[in-house]
C-alpha cells in the first residue's frame, strides 16, 4: 500500500515465523509493541527481549510502547465502576496523547510501523477501539492485518465491534467503547 498508513497486528495464535512473513510482506520497518505487559506466558518469542532480538535479525526496529498506548493503565482514573478500561477517559491523558504524537510523527513521515498487541483479531484488541478510533477520528489511515492476514481498514473493524448498531445514545451522543472484560 503507497502513501501515508500506519498497521496493527496481533500475533494471537500465530508462530512468529508467520508474523514476520506478514512484517515483511507489509514491509514494516519498526514494531510498536502497544501491550501494557510486553510478555507472553503462552508465546515466549513474543517477550520483549526475544522480539528485539529477531525483529533486529531481520531489519526491523522494536519499540516498546505500552506505557504510553497501552490498554490497561496505570492511571486508575482510567477504569469504569465494573474495571473495565474506559478509553474515552484515557483519551484526554498526558500519557496517551504524547504516545499519539510520536505515531503522528512517524506517518507524517511515511514510516512504515505495525503497532503490536496480542489479539490477533483486531476487533477484539484496543489497538482498533481506542488507538485506532482516536487516530481515525484525527484522519489518519489505519490498516488492521488481521487473524488470516488480511488487511481491514478502522471502519470496517469498528463495524463488527458494534455489529453495526449506531454508537450514540438515544440523545445522539456517542456511547464509548471499554474493554472486553475487567481488570480492575
Amino acid at each position: 500500500m503507497a502513501g501515508k498508513v500506519l498497521y496493527t497486528i496481533g500475533y494471537g495464535s500465530r508462530d512468529f515465523e508467520k508474523f514476520l512473513e506478514l512484517l515483511v510482506r507489509y514491509e514494516i520497518k519498526f514494531l510498536i509493541d502497544v501491550r501494557t505487559s510486553p510478555y507472553s506466558k503462552m508465546n515466549p518469542p513474543f517477550n520483549k527481549e526475544n522480539l528485539d532480538i529477531k525483529l533486529k535479525e531481520n531489519k526491523i526496529k522494536y519499540v516498546f510502547m505500552g506505557d504510553s498506548l497501552g490498554g490497561r493503565p496505570r492511571d486508575l482514573s482510567c477504569y469504569d465502576e465494573e474495571g473495565k478500561v474506559d478509553y474515552d477517559v484515557i483519551k484526554t491523558r498526558k500519557f496517551f496523547l504524547e504516545g499519539i504524537d510520536r505515531l503522528k510523527t512517524a506517518y507524517s513521515k511515511k514510516i512504515k510501523v505495525a503497532l503490536m498487541c496480542s489479539e490477533g483479531k483486531p476487533s477484539d484488541c484496543h489497538r482498533s477501539k481506542l488507538i485506532g478510533s482516536f487516530l481515525h477520528a484525527e484522519k489518519i489511515e489505519i490498516e488492521h492485518i488481521d487473524e488470516n492476514g488480511n488487511l481491514k481498514d478502522q471502519a470496517t473493524v469498528i463495524n463488527e465491534v458494534t455489529k453495526g448498531l449506531n454508537t450514540t445514545d438515544l440523545f445522539g451522543n456517542p456511547t464509548g467503547l471499554t474493554s472486553r472484560k475487567a481488570y480492575q
